[in-house]
């Protein structure tokens, strides 16, 4: 704890605060909410992945009892100036992606299945349910396009008035890696399969139209709710001030939550088109169909480096499968991808390709550490097949590219288009992989490596990583003082389940000399604050933290003012002491807040900023794998990263392992399966695999403080998403020196135990 007065509050392992509420069953998740005259939605999806819609029947469904309202795209069209709205990138729109975006319901043509083709409205979830099995559809299905290869090929188009299913394609380039000859080179082509999030909580919105005050107020809000508000506003045609979104209760984002989709237009829409408040919430189902799905990628890569194991250069095409359309913030995988190849490493030059390309399935977006968890498992399995090649240690040919201290700020490869450039801030990477080998016992396990013990094969693996985070370019913040000497903080930070009240109420605390009893967090809603930017790329503490700091130092300032003119002195006579309270210097009066501060006083504060922070850490990990199931076992894993200033060592660790476990789960289990014909065959819990408590209990997350950021007077760097980005490289490693005497070298995500038997028994052939 900061020993500077007796609130100190950074720093301390503090119980989360909003806890007690949620566990005494007191949350207001969004299907909990319920109001007057609540009407209910459901959603017709395409149950084709390409087709051509030729007629829709609602007749029927129109006249069931109960039923309020049946929408098709017809129906929008009529309200929307004769077009279908889209849904508006929000991650570098740039004009060559407009064209595919998804219209908000089909119109024309479904590209997926699970696409929004009618919504319908009733007295209750079951009648609206109902209703949609009333309608008629008649859809003229057309070839699907069921993998990259296929887009590629152009023989079938999503957008026929385009000419290429590949949208863009970004490139990262540093130095001339064209012109590197090396002594050693390889190349490789690897592949993460499709994953998503699975957020405890599905997605849900109630939307309540005031017809009188021409207000639309939308409950159900997270991760970026001005950003949803300004797409929502966009395509109803009204003023960004009749939009109110408002953050209840959330049981999970970690990326894909909080997005502008298909259903964030239409329930609003079907409010003010019924003039009655309207709810809606996902089931499972729709949530694997319709929520976005992440992750599928396939890529070649190739490195270039002496016969020490120098690294010169590094070459890669990745062909990342977008799904149908280009949704919101879609850019941010192959961006990431292809500028994060080189990871915590020195690579002087870089060229590496990264191509959306459009398939039939459900659309991307982000989920946590986006593009840096593909790309650290190319990079890292890569590494590993090099150091074997060379006959060096896997563990010194990582030393020997690792960053260090004096090389800071080291900069990314520059990607286009649009230009952006990118730099490490602060650290010495070599300090958390020293430590990592350290806590897992590297050198008295490595004897272990391919030994068979008891029918299983043991292995170690290592993998050391980067996490950016803090993205700007702004958060805002505001500070009230109350009646009761409390102080009410506002954020534009969108609390997800990360523990975001919390941090906020220590930082405010800290700040301003209260105890942390003194101060309440709102968080997440328009109606709080002009503008906010929310919670993503891990930048609430960063952004919105700073952001409270700033109003803090305001509002300390507006009570000096305040108490001067009260104290009848100057201000920069007067100090501010513990409680807010206001004296003036050299012994004299004090005056307790309530007497010096007006009520209602408040201040606001923005912090601004362009630089990216970069968290920095090292993996490793020790399996069991028995070669005659392919069964392979977590004996132990160990990360360490340096994330800068703590704010919470109890909430940071908690985030940590349960990045490491959502890791865990898309390199061992989860993988969304599509058959040729588009159709998703893992679209429930049963077949779709996530992990439990028991399945890996022996995880460990140390963090370290030793390298505070330079660009936030916090010195905080973000540290949600560090844990994840290691974990399928460091596994899959592991996999490969346990089954170094069978020559099997994993290639593809996940390590399920077919793959892995179907690998053994292809290498003993």
């Amino acid at each position: 704890m900061n020993p500077k007065h007796p609130f100190a509050a950074v720093g301390a392992p503090v119980e989360r605060v909003e806890d007690l509420r949620l566990l005494r069953g007191r949350g207001k998740y969004v299907d909990d909410l319920h109001c007057e005259g609540m009407l209910h939605a459901a959603i017709l999806r395409s149950p084709v992945a390409h087709g051509r819609i030729r007629a829709i029947d609602c007749a029927a469904a129109r006249a069931m009892p109960g039923v309020r309202g049946i929408f098709t795209a017809e129906d929008i069209a009529q309200t929307s100036k004769g077009s279908i709205p889209t849904i508006p990138l929000r991650a570098a729109p740039l004009p060559e992606l407009v064209r595919f975006e998804q219209p908000v319901i089909a119109h024309r043509k479904v590209r997926y299945v699970g696409e929004p083709i009618a919504l319908a409205v009733a007295d209750s979830a079951a009648l609206a349910e109902d209703a949609l099995e009333a309608i008629g559809l008649d859809i003229e299905p057309l070839p699907a396009v069921a993998g990259w290869r296929a887009s590629a090929r152009n023989d079938v188009l999503l957008f026929e008035e385009c000419a290429s299913n590949q949208p863009i394609t970004y490139t990262a380039s540093k130095g001339d890696a064209a012109s590197v000859n090396a002594a050693y080179v390889r190349r490789e082509r690897l592949r993460v399969q499709r994953h998503t999030a699975c957020c405890m909580e599905p997605r849900g919105l109630l939307a309540l139209w005031d017809g009188a005050q021409a207000k639309l107020e939308v409950s159900g809000a997270a991760k970026v709710p001005f950003a949803v508000r300004r797409a929502l506003a966009q395509c109803l045609d009204l003023p960004e001030d009749c939009v109110d979104m408002i953050e209840a209760d959330t049981g999970g984002s970690f990326g894909v939550r909080g997005e502008f989709y298909p259903e964030d237009y239409l329930v609003p829409f079907a409010a003010r088109k019924l003039n009655r408040p309207v709810k809606w919430t996902e089931d499972r189902r729709e949530n694997l169909l319709a929520s976005d799905h992440a992750r599928e990628v396939d890529m070649e890569v190739e490195i270039a480096c002496e016969k020490d194991g120098t690294i010169l250069a590094l070459r890669g095409r990745a062909w990342v499968d977008m799904g149908a359309y280009v949704r919101a913030n879609a850019s941010v995988q192959p961006c990431n991808i292809a500028q994060y190849l080189s990871g915590p490493y020195r690579v002087p030059n870089i060229h590496v390709q990264s191509t959306m390309v459009l398939t039939n399935k459900t659309p991307v977006g982000t989920y946590r550490a986006p593009g840096r968890f593909e790309a650290d498992f190319f990079r890292e399995r890569l590494f590993d097949m090099a150091a074997r090649d060379l006959a060096i240690d896997p563990v010194e040919f990582r030393r020997r590219n690792l960053l260090c201290k004096e090389e800071m700020p080291y900069p990314f490869a520059t990607l286009r288009p649009p230009e952006r450039k990118g730099e490490t801030d602060s650290g010495d990477y070599r300090i958390a992989l020293e430590r990592c080998l350290a806590e897992i016992g590297w050198a008295e396990k490595s004897r272990l490596q391919g030994r068979l013990i008891e029918g299983r094969y043991h292995g170690l693996g290592i993998g050391c990583f980067i996490e950016g985070g803090g993205a700007g370019p702004r958060e805002n913040a505001r500070l009230v003082v109350e009646p009761d000497g409390s102080v009410s903080v506002y954020v534009g930070s969108a609390n997800l389940g990360q523990g975001l009240e919390t941090v906020c109420t220590q930082i405010a605390a800290e700040a301003l000399a209260l105890p942390m009893e003194r101060i309440r967090v709102f968080h997440g809603s328009t109606a709080h604050l002009k503008e906010g930017f929310g919670s993503f790329h891990s930048r609430s503490v960063v952004m919105g933290g700073s952001a409270i700091l700033a109003a803090a130092e305001n509002l300390r300032g507006a009570i000096r003012a305040a108490a001067a003119r009260r104290l009848g002195c100057a201000v920069s006579d007067v100090v501010i002491g513990e409680g807010l309270s206001a004296s003036q210097a050299a012994g004299g009066k004090t005056l307790a807040l309530s007497e010096s501060v007006p009520q209602g006083l408040s201040a606001e504060g923005t912090f601004a900023s362009h630089h990216h922070t970069t968290a920095y850490g090292a993996a490793a990990a020790h399996v069991a794998v028995d070669a005659r199931t392919g069964r392979i076992e977590l004996l132990d894993y160990v990360m360490v990263e340096d994330i800068g200033r703590i704010i919470n060592p109890l909430t940071a660790r908690g985030q940590a392992i349960g990045a490491i476990v959502q890791g865990l789960g898309g390199t061992l289990l989860e993988n969304l399966v599509y058959d040729e014909e588009g159709q998703l065959l893992t679209a429930s819990l049963v077949d779709y695999l996530l992990p439990s408590a028991t399945d890996f209990p022996h995880i460990r997350a140390i963090l370290l403080e030793d390298s505070p950021s330079p660009h936030n007077p916090l010195g905080a760097k973000g540290g949600g998403e560090g844990g994840t980005v290691a974990v399928g490289g460091v596994v899959a490693n592991a996999v490969a020196a346990a089954l170094v005497t069978l020559g099997v070298e994993p290639r593809e995500l996940p390590l399920a135990p077919q793959r892995i038997w179907h690998l053994i028994d292809a290498a003993r052939r």
